[in-house]
């Protein structure tokens, strides 16, 4: 992903994905749903609970989309990034998993809270091996200060980076987006876009 229009791309994803980067201020606001109106300057998103925020936006916008892997393209030496959530008995279950291209390696490493859902995780480490486990495939990572083993069953989304343009950014798709600034007055550089079907799923 790392010729010039990859890169770009590759820029929306690692601004999703870095945890310990979001320490700096304003602490990026992650913003999921639908698009209902897009002009020139602005992106309006219903999100899930109904309500829609508008977001500025410059002429340089970075936009980018997603392609699906398959389970079986994860493999020894991967680096991902996973949302997860725990079971009950501690155990990390994966709800989706973004491949990083080899040339973004180490992107947002470590294992951090992510607000896809309510006690969710996100860990982005190198997986160092893979298992056939009952529920799934059973992913060893490692990252930088630790180690996690997390779960991926069948049907969870795996994701990679694709292009897109400003041309994707059309009414009744969703998005991605990591705005900044405070509720009332939010922008981003960046944005995801559902595109070939693709749902963003982080």
């Amino acid at each position: 992903m790392k010729f010039r229009a990859m890169s770009l791309v590759m820029a929306t994803c690692a601004a999703l994905l870095c945890g310990q980067g979001f320490a700096q201020s304003p602490r990026p606001v992650p913003t999921r749903g639908e698009l209902v109106a897009v002009d020139a300057t602005s992106l309006t998103v219903r999100l899930p609970a109904g309500d829609t925020v508008k977001i500025a936006v410059k002429p340089e916008l970075v936009v980018g989309a997603l392609r699906n892997l398959a389970l079986a393209d994860i493999k020894p030496g991967s680096f991902i990034g996973t949302a997860t959530k725990t079971t009950p008995d501690g155990k990390l279950v994966a709800m989706e998993v973004y491949v990083f291209p080899e040339a973004s390696r180490g992107t947002g490493e470590g294992h951090y809270e992510w607000n896809l859902a309510p006690g969710s995780m996100m860990t982005n480490a190198n997986v160092d091996t893979v298992a056939t486990g009952v529920d799934g495939r059973i992913l060893n990572l490692s990252f930088k200060g630790g180690s996690k083993e997390v779960t991926v069953p069948e049907g969870v989304p795996i994701v990679t980076p694709a292009p897109a343009t400003r041309a994707d950014l059309v009414v009744g798709k969703r998005v991605f987006i990591m705005a900044t600034g405070d509720p009332s007055s939010l922008s981003a550089a960046r944005v995801t876009v559902e595109k070939d079907g693709v749902v963003p799923p982080m």
